[in-house]
């Protein structure tokens, strides 16, 4: 490409050709056209991009990452939402559900349902005899304690029980256990087990006061239990 330049020429003075002296004098200059080749055109463009502002405008390591993760969800919620009934809100309700089902389970088998569970057991690390938790019973009740009345009184029924045993001898056991395990055994009392199981845990671990009519019926329990013939020996 050639560019013509024109150029003032020198200020007011004699002008060659007669011109008045206030006319302009004009010269033409020609450029000579710049060829650049592909080497020097690609170390320039190079040059260019390595000045610092480009570089401070890339993203870091760490946000290239996160956009590529980001990518990818975005395209597995795309795929699994397309093949989804009620679309991206179908598969927020089915993640909701599966979220769910986990802490339901985790409740039921995890620590928390461990924890729970050894705090429903019917005896400790210690075990005494039916006929001890029956003397302690009576005098927690003499003096009016009925929270420990209730509790050893039906340690008593279960602990017979074991002693008879109607019932196997092992820790971690609830009274709901003991009271559906014995049942079995003994359905003529089925019931009234299971109620009082239901007075132990609810003062054991229920925070529920103990009372002289909770003592009486459990006491009244171990009596008909003492006294009831299992199933498997009635015939014999």
């Amino acid at each position: 490409m050639v560019t013509l330049l024109r150029l003032p020429g020198p200020g007011p003075g004699p002008q060659p050709g007669g011109q008045p002296p206030w006319a302009p004098r004009q010269r033409w200059l020609i450029d000579v056209p710049v060829d650049i080749d592909r080497d020097s055109a690609r170390r320039a463009a190079a040059g260019e991009l390595g000045d610092p502002k480009y570089r401070d405008a890339q993203p870091n390591l760490l946000q290239q990452i996160a956009q590529w993760l980001g990518e990818q969800l975005e395209k597995l919620l795309n795929t699994l939402s397309s093949g989804l009934p009620g679309g991206i809100f179908g598969l927020v309700l089915l993640v909701v559900l599966v979220i769910v089902l986990v802490v339901v389970i985790r409740l039921r088998t995890g620590k928390v349902a461990r924890a729970a569970r050894a705090e429903r057991v019917v005896f400790g690390e210690a075990r005494r005899s039916a006929a001890d938790y029956r003397r302690s019973a009576a005098e927690a009740a003499a003096a009016g304690r009925f929270d420990d009345a209730v509790r050893d009184r039906f340690r008593a029924v279960v602990r017979a029980l074991e002693e008879r045993a109607l019932l196997d001898t092992r820790s971690g056991r609830t009274a709901d256990e003991a009271a559906a395990e014995a049942g079995v055994l003994l359905p003529n009392v089925a019931d009234r087990l299971r109620r009082g199981a239901r007075l132990f845990d609810d003062v054991h671990y229920g925070g529920r006061e103990g009372t002289e009519a909770a003592y009486q019926a459990l006491t009244e329990l171990d009596e008909l239990c003492r006294r009831e013939r299992p199933v498997a020996m009635a015939g014999s």
